[in-house]
């Protein structure tokens, strides 16, 4: 029932906020999104022993998102994406100069330290700008085929699963719930994507479909290898039944680039 409950209210939040949020609101829930996942994210690498300098990380992921959005882009003083990942690969590098001792694995630190700007900073970014340049709907539908494609990977798994799909990172996901989720997560959005995204023809929107479940299933499966490495079960118990935000959003993370990609230069 907690789980139940938990989702709803979730999914009552994102509906309104995707929807009828002005900008700068949309900009601002986005942020706390980031500053969430940027601290389940510091707890996964320093459970495998890895020190991070968790407030830059945040800031340059934080500022890297903010990059997309026309709020930013309009400021007499606006830093575009490039002069941000040149200024945080500056600042993180020195960072790990000034704190490197004998002894630790300075690529592993330095690595870590720099994937949230990557890893959640372009991502969020990127969901912001296809808000903005596309509408809503064209988001939503991103997001709902996405969440068609997860449910439909756990019930044809447990129907029909046999063979695992990545036993070392997730042994109960399977090749059969992975065709489950290309099948209905791209039949979803080649056909409610003849309202949402009318310009794109029918064997396109079939295209998008299976990408957006791929690049979806990636990014499930990449979270669990955190996790796995990290020897935990959820990235944080924030969210009752559901565990954290990175739990939550995992498989937008790498949907939502490729996405935001296709529609802006394809």
């Amino acid at each position: 029932m907690t789980r139940v409950l938990s989702g709803a209210v979730l999914l009552g939040i994102a509906v309104a906020v995707v929807w009828w949020a002005p900008d700068a609101l949309f900009l601002l829930v986005a942020e706390l999104l980031l500053v969430l996942a940027c601290r389940e994210y510091v707890g996964l690498a320093r459970a495998t022993r890895l020190q991070l300098p968790a407030v830059l990380s945040t800031v340059a992921a934080a500022v890297a998102c903010a990059t997309f959005t026309r709020l930013v882009a309009n400021w007499p003083l606006a830093i575009s994406l490039d002069v941000v990942l040149l200024a945080s690969f500056l600042t993180l590098g020195a960072y790990e100069l000034l704190v490197w001792r004998p002894g630790t694995d300075a690529v592993a630190s330095a690595a870590a330290a720099a994937l949230p700007l990557l890893y959640l900073g372009v991502p969020l970014g990127s969901m912001i700008a296809i808000r903005e340049l596309r509408g809503p709907q064209v988001l939503f539908l991103m997001m709902l085929t996405v969440f068609m494609s997860d449910t439909a990977q756990y019930y044809s798994g447990r129907a029909f699963g046999r063979h695992p799909l990545a036993p070392a990172i997730s042994p109960k996901k399977t090749i059969e719930g992975a065709v489950g989720g290309f099948i209905f997560g791209a039949i979803f959005l080649t056909v409610v994507g003849a309202w949402w995204l009318p310009d794109v023809p029918a064997a396109g929107r079939v295209v998008i479909g299976v990408a957006i479940v791929m690049a979806g299933i990636a990014g499930d499966l990449f979270e669990s290898m955190l996790k796995r490495s990290a020897g935990v079960k959820d990235s944080s118990a924030l969210i009752p039944g559901h565990g954290g935000i990175l739990d939550r959003i995992d498989a937008l993370l790498f949907a939502a680039p490729l996405y935001y990609i296709v529609l802006k230069y394809v």
